[in-house]
């Protein structure tokens, strides 16, 4: 099994291919060195089999951890929540290839990774159209022994390490990147501790104003909710912050 060690700065070997069936038309875009063949069937759970299995955790029900030639994936199929799913749970107005949510998550992840951040590899995306909407999903490579940050918090293993956590945020901050839900569920920590980000859905490269106050708060929101009332998510959450202000603070 190949297993991701640590960011990276080499880039993805984009390759693309058109794919037509019951689901419209579209094309994949993958990775070319790590996976030497892409087609629909790497998108379909039923089609993998044995070789997929539901994630337990986040994902709204369409997420599933996958084997691909050797590889340890994440496939996620992109579904809406809140109001937007009432219209419809998993298409989405089109409006050019660049800007469908697996095609602009992947080219993201890849620039987040060639900028040495602790993100998912990425390894395909696919998207397919009729009409005015698409559908869309990614598959990343997975973290191995990885867990959320909000998995950790009841466990009573240790603290988590609040301050790198911050600061790891602060990185992705300085380079201009939105993380549009930033949330316990979002960060992983893996067998050694380290730090990373996933789920760059809807994620961009041009924050806003203020983008990163409200990437912290939302943040906040999610660990409140979790652990409400809890001294030790408030002491650690101050305790994240003060790294996320010493390290937006240095140099690029």
């Amino acid at each position: 099994m190949q297993v991701p060690t640590g960011p990276a700065n080499d880039a993805v070997t984009e390759e693309r291919i058109r794919v037509q069936g019951a689901g419209g038309v579209g094309a994949i875009v993958f990775d070319a060195a790590r996976l030497p063949q892409a087609g629909p069937e790497l998108f379909s759970p039923s089609g993998l089999g044995e070789r997929a299995r539901p994630v337990a955790e986040g994902g709204r029900g369409a997420a599933w951890f996958v084997e691909l030639d050797g590889i340890d994936g994440v496939l996620r199929h992109y579904r809406r929540g809140g109001m937007a799913a009432r219209v419809s749970r998993e298409r989405y107005l089109w409006r050019g290839e660049a800007r469908t949510r697996s095609i602009a998550e992947f080219r993201l992840l890849d620039w987040l990774r060639r900028q040495g951040m602790p993100v998912p590899p990425p390894l395909a995306a696919m998207y397919q159209r009729r009409g005015l909407t698409y559908t869309a999903a990614l598959i990343v490579e997975r973290i191995p022994g990885a867990r959320s940050l909000a998995q950790r918090l009841p466990d009573g293993e240790g603290p988590p390490p609040w301050t790198r956590i911050g600061a790891t945020i602060a990185r992705m901050h300085r380079l201009g990147v939105d993380h549009a839900d930033l949330n316990a569920h979002n960060i992983l920590l893996d067998r050694e501790d380290r730090v990373w980000l996933i789920d760059f859905d809807r994620g961009s490269r041009d924050g806003s104003s203020g983008f990163g106050e409200r990437n912290l708060r939302r943040l906040q929101r999610s660990l409140r909710k979790l652990a409400p009332d809890s001294p030790g998510v408030e002491v650690g959450f101050a305790s994240l912050r003060e790294g996320y202000l010493a390290a937006i603070g240095r140099e690029a």
